[in-house]
């Protein structure tokens, strides 16, 4: 089933983000040297790149999208959903530009195929998928979630994809396996943020992240190939990225090339960063405040323009906490944020 919602205008991060919270993250980069992306755009891109996505005549710079074969999600429908091109034009992923347009913008001549996944480490049957298997080894199904970023900002997406668990059930875990490692496709030439530091935001890449393995294995804890009916568009992680609901956006890894099974907790790109503003966990959590900003509400993006305000109380676990609350009985949720 292919959903069409009508495309709108693309949102300014005013329109979704408090500007003093888009505005004091991206201090943190500057603080640590590094400029905006921002002042790089009138000379790094050419207007090729910057039609991109948006631009439906220019054929050869625009990324192909294909119909996927899934179960439709009947639980959730009573969650509005983010129109599809807010979804796909406003995007956290550095690889392709730290500014929110910027993704869309530079990620369409992303060649995603041929691709490996390999999932290895701690694990009896370690194998690699090609392109093909990602969209056909396992049963495709729909999951509308909701996608709550650091940054007090947040979406519902329908994404499309399969259960992370069923994954690592078939590479066969062994009693050593207590974190899984993930990483993002280093490839300078393809991801320009990667090779410019003022570009890339300063990111040491390749992009990494982790969980434990319990929460990898979590019936939530979904491999998405798709949204809208669609495989991925680049910029939201094509072809295949991991969803993670109850925690923040940055832990959802985009573009995955390796998923290693692994023994002691894992350096993640972001807790490297900076680890006082971005744990390992990163459990949605309103009752804990990044350093620079309240947690206790976040705007929602939906089909409204610049005064459409969408201002809504966060919930505890993004509102998962009935399904994911018990894997963390008995933790300082503020020590382990």
């Amino acid at each position: 089933m292919l959903i069409k919602i009508p495309s709108s205008s693309t949102l300014k991060t005013s329109d979704i983000t408090d500007e003093s919270v888009y505005i004091q993250r991206r201090q943190l980069v500057k603080s640590m040297g590094f400029l905006g992306a921002g002042a790089l755009l009138g000379s790094a891109i050419s207007h090729k790149a910057n039609a991109g996505f948006f631009d439906s005549k220019d054929a050869d710079a625009s990324f192909k999208t294909t119909a996927l074969n899934y179960k439709a999600d009947k639980d959730n429908l009573s969650l509005i959903r983010t129109p599809e091109q807010k979804v796909i034009s406003h995007n956290n992923f550095y690889e392709f530009g730290a500014q929110k347009n910027q993704p869309a913008e530079l990620s369409q001549n992303f060649k995603v195929n041929p691709w490996q996944l390999t999932i290895s480490g701690e694990c009896e049957n370690p194998i690699t998928l090609d392109y093909d298997d990602l969209t056909t080894m396992f049963a495709l199904e729909e999951r509308i979630y909701r996608l709550r970023c650091v940054e007090a900002w947040s979406m519902v997406v329908p994404w499309i994809g399969f259960s992370l668990a069923e994954l690592l059930k078939k590479v066969a875990p062994n009693s050593s396996a207590k974190y899984v490692l993930f990483e993002t496709l280093f490839d300078p030439e393809q991801m320009p943020g990667q090779s410019n530091r003022r570009l890339g935001g300063g990111i040491a890449y390749p992009y990494v992240e982790g969980l434990r393995i319990d929460e990898a294995m979590n019936p939530l804890t979904l491999m998405s190939v798709g949204l809208y009916g669609k495989t991925l568009p680049p910029q939201n992680g094509a072809p295949i990225r991991l969803v993670v609901p109850w925690k923040y956006g940055f832990k959802s890894i985009k573009s995955i090339v390796s998923i290693k099974l692994v023994r002691e907790q894992p350096q993640t790109t972001w807790n490297k960063l900076a680890s006082n503003e971005y744990g390992f966990y990163a459990n949605v959590n309103p009752a804990h405040d990044h350093p620079r900003w309240s947690q206790a509400s976040e705007r929602r993006i939906t089909s409204g323009g610049l005064f459409a305000k969408n201002r809504i109380e966060t919930l505890p676990f993004n509102g998962y906490g009935e399904q994911v609350a018990h894997m963390y009985k008995n933790m300082d949720l503020s020590k382990y944020y």
